[in-house]
């Protein structure tokens, strides 16, 4: 049954989103932006003492994970403001802008041939370990999937979700770390859960996303 599940992550797309407001989601929600980027002073730390590490019940179930893309402090664009993300669908690389000329730079996964897509959205949600049902259009093509998946190590939303609204499409993470790097979604931005937890730390509700073709 493990196996099952786990294999459904390589199907995961837009997804359409399942709502219950949480005390974590509240709490990034209203932080203010200048605390957040003077956090981070060093390229080595991206420890937010904004946010103190919390308890993880599933953690050990999916922690650690390897990607060939470890996370770095990188020069960048600095047309791009602060506080938002760029997501290059090329590079397939996720940026976090932390000041003018510099970002923290991801590994993700897109969306496969005939999945891309571009524009600018904005995070206008937040969930830890999200549930998961998939859109309509999914099971059109899928109706075998199952209607509804609760949240945990087997979801194939992993660890954390920043919804971007007015698509079906989000930044999440995956039970298939050797998926980032690839086109293998149908839309949605993939990470590893170690990536995705720290992104999610990072950022608040509002955060402006541009993603590239």
């Amino acid at each position: 049954m493990r196996r099952t599940l786990i294999a459904l992550a390589g199907l995961v797309s837009a997804c359409v989103l399942t709502a219950t407001p949480s005390s974590a989601f509240d709490a990034y929600a209203n932080y203010s932006d200048g605390s957040v980027w003077s956090a981070w002073a060093t390229p080595n730390n991206y420890s937010n003492p904004y946010h103190p590490q919390q308890v993880d019940p599933y953690g050990e179930d999916v922690r650690p994970q390897a990607t060939p893309v470890p996370r770095q402090l990188v020069d960048f664009d600095a047309r791009y403001a602060p506080g938002s993300i760029v997501i290059s669908t090329e590079e397939r690389r996720l940026y976090l802008v932390t000041r003018r000329g510099e970002a923290i730079q991801y590994g993700v996964g897109v969306g496969r041939p005939g999945f891309e897509w571009s524009g600018v959205k904005t995070i206008t949600m937040k969930r830890e370990w999200p549930d998961w049902r998939p859109p309509a259009e999914m099971l059109r093509r899928r109706p075998d999937l199952p209607r509804y998946m609760s949240g945990g190590p087997d979801n194939p939303l992993g660890a954390r979700a920043m919804y971007l609204g007015g698509s079906l499409y989000r930044i999440h993470g995956s039970n298939e770390p050797e998926t980032i790097g690839q086109a293998v979604s149908s839309g949605c931005i993939r990470m590893t859960n170690d990536d995705v937890e720290d992104l999610y730390s990072r950022v608040k509700v509002g955060t402006r996303v541009d993603v590239l073709r």
